[in-house]
């Protein structure tokens, strides 16, 4: 079985995806022949992710090394004369909301002529009457993909229907008697438990090119591998779509790999890609006991002892489990700060944390000296600008000496989330309305500011955190995107690099 999967990425965002190395991983150790057309390196967008970022003073100034390969146009050529030469009998594709447009782009290039094509990824679970109706996809898979899309091969090879496998969903004919207009409707299988993560192959990351697993961090190039700790989440977060994904497979969505699984994939990798750096993929990792850790201590810093990054939840954090990151080798540490406002914080993200918590957790940081980035969340519905200097004024309460870089990003409500059917039943965000990634948002009915107020915050956020109180009206004017405003923007830019990113 000859297999093309597809992965419409956000431009030069080089997080490797864990979904597809293991797809390909299950897909070859039952002996498809597998590729990969990933848009990654194509100019789609007009700026970067990561370059957005380096804009807006959230991380520190780099070069992109890698070469773009032409833009939209090449794009679609070269995955046109791809599926030509291949000829796939399937085509499996990935999407999260933000790539669908691009996604289908692609599939439209080749409308006239192609094989089986099914849809996976968590954002077909939530847009699934677009992707279908579209006419471009024949299936679509919800929940995980790794024994689905196998099933899928086989039955596709041996011409057998998919009414048996679970987890689909497609379009079947309705026949109407009364006006004897046939309709489509969607119809889904039963839904299958979640896998097994620790019976998976290794993930294949041969699928990549070698430059894709190359990621810049803190202003320098590293080889990175992800490794996946857990799969899920135990939380409920307003904004995020792993709520929605455990009433979709079930109580047992959220599952943690077992240490010594963990090791010998970490020892497995290591041996084969030799990495600078591995990424713990887990939403919140120190959500293990603190056994669990330090069982992983003993065997990482033995057998492993490559440099990692990893993220949390400031209630998880404690000293013990801090001080067990610091002997394994933790590089840097990411924390969901989210808002500064505990009240508004645990009414519309459903977090519960309090601002001693998460300034407890910073210290602890600090005090290990573990280097460590914040994440923060801006442009609510509700949201005044009082509300987001809650927020900065928590950044600034915080002891910067450990802290690399503060991301701010504009709240994006996604599809599925409790916060996308909290405003959508308020008429505060339109149906269709269209997810610009968490730098840019999507189009939301502000109640007390427009969307210009919104993203003068976003860019000057790191200004009102780091600089000197005296500077305080330049920023303020710098919020404003006419001649004067940028001009400010840039020179206290400027002097912010040469301070702060030394």
């Amino acid at each position: 079985m000859k297999v093309l999967l597809v992965y419409p990425n956000t431009m030069m965002a080089t997080l490797t995806p864990l979904s597809i190395a293991s797809l390909s991983a299950v897909l070859k150790k039952e002996g498809c022949e597998v590729k990969l057309f990933d848009t990654t390196f194509y100019k789609t967008e007009e700026i970067s992710f990561e370059k957005k970022k380096e804009e807006l003073l959230q991380v520190k100034p780099f070069t992109e090394t890698a070469e773009y390969k032409g833009d939209l146009n090449a794009c679609i050529k070269d995955f046109c004369e791809l599926v030509a030469d291949y000829k796939p009998e399937l085509i499996g594709i990935s999407f999260v909301e933000d790539t669908i447009d691009l996604g289908l782009h692609l599939l439209e290039s080749i409308r006239e002529a192609h094989p089986l094509i099914i849809a996976g990824g968590v954002g077909v679970n939530f847009n699934k009457e677009l992707l279908l109706n579209s006419g471009l996809i024949d299936i679509i898979c919800l929940g995980e993909g790794e024994k689905i899309l196998l099933e899928v091969c086989n039955a596709h090879k041996n011409k057998n229907n998919f009414s048996n496998i679970d987890n689909l969903a497609y379009l079947v004919l309705i026949s109407n008697p009364f006006d004897k207009i046939d309709e489509e409707e969607i119809f889904i299988n039963n839904m299958k438990c979640p896998v097994d993560i620790n019976k998976l192959p290794y993930p294949d990351f041969d699928i990549f090119e070698e430059k894709r697993l190359y990621r810049v961090m803190h202003g320098k190039k590293f080889k990175m591998l992800h490794v996946e700790i857990d799969r899920g989440c135990p939380f409920e977060c307003s904004y995020c779509c792993a709520p929605a994904l455990k009433r979709l497979q079930g109580n047992s969505y959220y599952r943690k790999k077992s240490t010594f699984r963990i090791i010998e994939e970490m020892l497995y990798l290591k041996m084969k890609y030799e990495p600078d750096y591995f990424n713990f993929s887990s939403e919140t990792f120190l959500a293990r006991t603190e056994k669990e850790l330090t069982d992983l201590m003993i065997l990482y810093t033995r057998d492993i002892g490559v440099p990692f990054w990893c993220q949390s939840r400031p209630e998880t954090v404690t000293e013990e489990k801090v001080a067990i990151l610091k002997t394994m080798g933790c590089a840097d540490f990411q924390l969901g700060i989210e808002h500064g406002n505990a009240t508004f914080r645990k009414e519309w993200l459903n977090r519960n944390n309090t601002n001693e918590q998460i300034i407890s957790a910073c210290q602890l940081l600090n005090k290990y000296e573990i280097p460590y980035t914040v994440n923060n969340l801006i442009g609510f519905a509700h949201e005044t600008r009082e509300l987001v200097f809650d927020t900065i004024n928590l950044n600034k309460e915080i002891d910067l000496s450990y802290l690399k870089n503060m991301n701010v990003y504009i709240v994006t409500p996604y599809k599925g989330t409790e916060l996308y059917s909290r405003y959508l039943k308020m008429g505060l965000i339109e149906e269709g309305a269209k997810s610009k990634q968490l730098l840019n948002g999507k189009e939301i009915n502000r109640l007390y500011m427009t969307k210009e107020e919104v993203i003068g915050l976003q860019r000057t956020f790191p200004l009102y955190v780091r600089m000197p109180y005296y500077n305080l009206n330049r920023i303020k004017r710098a919020e404003k995107f006419d001649d004067i405003g940028n001009n400010v923007y840039e020179s206290l830019r400027r002097d912010y690099i040469k301070t702060f990113y030394k």
